[in-house]
């Protein structure tokens, strides 16, 4: 149980709920630790294959808490580092390499430094009526913590300067058409749609989708010499780590057995 935050088990897809729907589940000190607890527990839960995250009300996330996160910590230097790695630890860190694929859902509203934990996520479905902001600018400050950081990766340089500088809104099907989400839905489908998706990855080998997301967040930004030496001790490292022997498997099926088509389905997993 925890203060800001619900976590549901159905079919091997955790549902996480940012559960501060008076507040549009902005983000404060007490969020955020949940929030480090809750991937803590999930990143090794063997029933947990999938990770979705969603919130509570009409919003997804309406950023920081700029009252509890910034104004009451002003005179408080050891509660606020403490505040801010909690933030950076879940939103960055855990999320971005969580060992298993993530989703956002984006039921609503989705502003400011929410802009972090939906980039850090591997997937992003939002709901037609969700809208997208990055209104900073109209209150005297610029996107901080990790997201101007997290645009220059997830949108191209015109978008993300034309939002960032003007502080308009923007819609589920503009977040799409920038590459902010993969896919926009009627509300009453979020669920259903996010739970395919989820359905479809629970096909796959775990250690397989595990080693490739890693393999490209971490490739994302090095030269082609480092890249190739990276990408090539994790794969004799996923040899090493897949008791499955997917490579292996796959290989028989597609050569041997003749009852496996790699560019239509995944191997079968005897």
């Amino acid at each position: 149980m925890y203060a800001t935050v619900k976590v549901d088990l159905e079919d091997q897809v955790a549902w996480v709920t940012l559960n501060r729907p008076e507040k549009k589940n902005a983000m404060n000190p007490q969020l955020n630790s949940d929030m480090v607890e809750v991937l803590t527990s999930l990143e090794s839960d063997p029933n947990t294959r999938v990770l979705a995250i969603t919130g509570a009300g009409d919003s997804w996330s309406a950023g920081m808490d700029l009252r509890e996160y910034f104004r009451a910590l002003d005179n408080d230097p050891s509660a606020s580092m403490k505040a801010r790695w909690a933030t950076r630890t879940w939103t960055h860190f855990k999320l971005k390499m969580f060992p298993k694929p993530t989703i956002a859902a984006v039921n609503g509203w989705c502003f400011g430094g929410a802009f972090t934990p939906l980039i850090s996520c591997d997937f992003a479905i939002a709901a037609d009526s969700a809208t997208f902001g990055l209104s900073e600018v109209n209150w005297g400050i610029f996107p901080g913590g990790l997201v101007s950081r997290d645009l220059a990766e997830a949108m191209n340089y015109r978008d993300a300067l034309y939002y960032t500088l003007t502080g308009k809104n923007f819609s589920a099907e503009r977040a799409r058409e920038v590459g902010l989400i993969n896919e926009v839905v009627p509300k009453d489908k979020l669920h259903d749609s996010v739970m395919e998706l989820a359905n479809d990855l629970k096909k796959l080998n775990p250690q397989v989708l595990r080693a490739a997301k890693e393999a490209l967040r971490t490739c994302w930004h090095m030269d082609y010499e480092q890249a190739d030496e990276y990408l090539r001790a994790k794969g004799d490292q996923l040899r090493f780590r897949d008791t499955e022997r997917g490579r292996e498997q796959g290989m028989a099926q597609f050569l041997d057995e003749k009852r496996f088509r790699p560019g239509l389905q995944p191997y079968h997993r005897d």
